[in-house]
């Protein structure tokens, strides 16, 4: 528990609280004196130890909740022991399913404890194994519930699991070695892969927690609140904030342009203009400057921890395309695909969630940047040119997959320029299985956006000069 408390300290001061180490210390002695068994005192002697301000007794018992609460109900979904659910369903009944009893139980001493667990339905065993994975891990780092996948793999890895994967191979080689039957074995086979799946989900919601956990203290503002934590209503707030920004953009854009309208000083045609009455006052003529006509292509990740910023960013892009002479819009998860004519035929809503809806690209594949930016530059690369702005909206999260750097380097060689909008904070770019400080180095420019107000301050950069 003396690692469990000084952990917790940590959340604290990520949540904006400070706690030294001399407080540290005094919650650890008054731990011991009281003990665990009260949970109410429990949380008291940790209040009064390690909070100091009134102001931080709200961010406390937040903190309190969330760490020292709900690891257990995290396992509901393991509810019986791998026997029971045999006995229950009655797909193996008799001296089958006597024989599979038989051997698990001479097995299971053998097994690591994350096997064991998995095997009797221990929810209260897994809770306390995934404790102690925790404590393996440096979870200061867990700024952004996009690092969830990353996490829950280093968890599950800390908590046992290839130890468990072949445990339960040696379950079923012996099983099928001591004669029973390839159905029986298969019904065994997928009992265990549905257990498995279920710690898998299990993990990623225990990695959830802990982030929320270490979530810091966040402005009120709906515009300054990060993209993925929007609930329903405020992704409805959110929309209504990005149409009056991006008419508020188009408008400057437009003055500005006019502003611009004459071209660089034409020298031969001023001298000319001004020789009958000796350039005084002087005339000056400019030359005609050729109205540039844009391009613009978004490339945007529509999986699911970057959904609600895509979505936001590409309601922006499909208010601003009338400041281009051509919009083409694709998404991505793994696979690419182009969703332009649903903008074109359909209300910007509709059209929104018919992108991000799944029929263009599979919504329930791993993220694969590599392989959709290889995909787009071999199928695309030709209809970029030197008035074309591409825009790649995502965290670059590639689930360990090969960058492909090289599709990006030759974006930029192309287009007029590449820019690159990432919803996840620089601090965590390079973390874990993230490439982006490899695909910056690539474009132009690349940005954090993790808000409508951070929107709004690079909103200059995505209109074309």
């Amino acid at each position: 528990m003396d690692a469990r408390i000084v952990e917790f300290a940590e959340v604290l001061r990520q949540n904006g609280v400070r706690v030294s180490t001399s407080e540290v210390q005094d919650a650890l002695r008054a731990t011991t004196e009281v003990g665990l068994k009260d949970r109410g005192l429990f949380r008291s002697v940790l209040r009064t130890t390690l909070v100091k301000r009134e102001l931080d007794v709200d961010t406390f018992n937040r903190a309190f909740d969330f760490y020292f609460s709900g690891a257990a109900r995290t396992f509901e979904a393991i509810d019986k022991s791998l026997a029971d659910q045999l006995k229950e369903e009655g797909y193996l009944e008799g001296d089958l399913l006597k024989m599979v009893i038989i051997q698990m139980n001479q097995l299971l001493p053998e097994m690591s404890p994350l096997a064991q667990a998995i095997l009797e339905g221990d929810r209260a065993r897994l809770a306390q194994i995934f404790r102690m994975a925790s404590l393996q891990l440096d979870l200061s780092q867990l700024e952004s519930p996009l690092q969830a996948g990353f996490f829950s793999r280093r968890m599950l890895a800390a908590a046992g699991m290839e130890k468990a994967r072949s445990d339960m191979k040696s379950l079923e080689d012996e099983l099928r070695a001591r004669g029973l039957a390839p159905e029986g074995v298969e019904i065994v086979s997928r009992h265990v892969a549905a257990a498995m799946r279920k710690i898998e989900d299990a993990a990623r919601q225990e990695v959830k927690r802990q982030a929320e956990a270490r979530i810091r203290r966040r402005t009120d503002t709906v515009q300054d609140k990060p993209l993925h934590l929007l609930t329903q209503a405020e992704v409805d707030q959110m929309e209504a904030a990005v149409r009056t920004l991006a008419e508020k953009l188009r408008s400057r854009l437009i003055r500005k342009q006019r502003s611009y309208r004459r071209g660089a000083l034409n020298v031969r045609r001023t001298l000319r203009r001004n020789m009958p009455w000796g350039g005084v006052p002087m005339v000056p003529q400019f030359k005609r400057r050729r109205p540039e006509r844009p391009e613009l292509v978004v490339l945007c990740d529509v999986s699911d921890s970057v959904r609600n910023a895509s979505r936001m960013m590409m309601l922006f892009m499909h208010t601003l395309q009338s400041l281009f002479v051509r919009v083409r819009s694709f998404v991505f998860v793994s696979d690419i695909g182009e969703v332009t004519q649903y903008f074109k035929d359909l209300d910007v809503d509709e059209a929104i969630d018919m992108a991000t809806a799944g029929k263009t690209v599979s919504l329930s594949a791993n993220s694969n940047y590599g392989r959709a930016l290889a995909d787009f530059t071999r199928d695309h690369l030709g209809s970029i040119t030197r008035r074309t702005t591409v825009m790649v909206i995502g965290d670059g999260r590639n689930n360990y997959n090969a960058n492909n750097a090289w599709a990006l380097k030759d974006l930029r060689r192309k287009a007029k320029r590449l820019l690159w909008i990432c919803p996840e904070e620089r601090g965590n770019w390079g973390i874990g299985d993230s490439e982006m400080l490899t695909y910056e180095k690539h474009c132009h420019q690349a940005v954090v956006v993790t808000s409508v107000s951070d929107l709004a301050r690079i909103a200059d950069q995505l209109v074309p000069a």
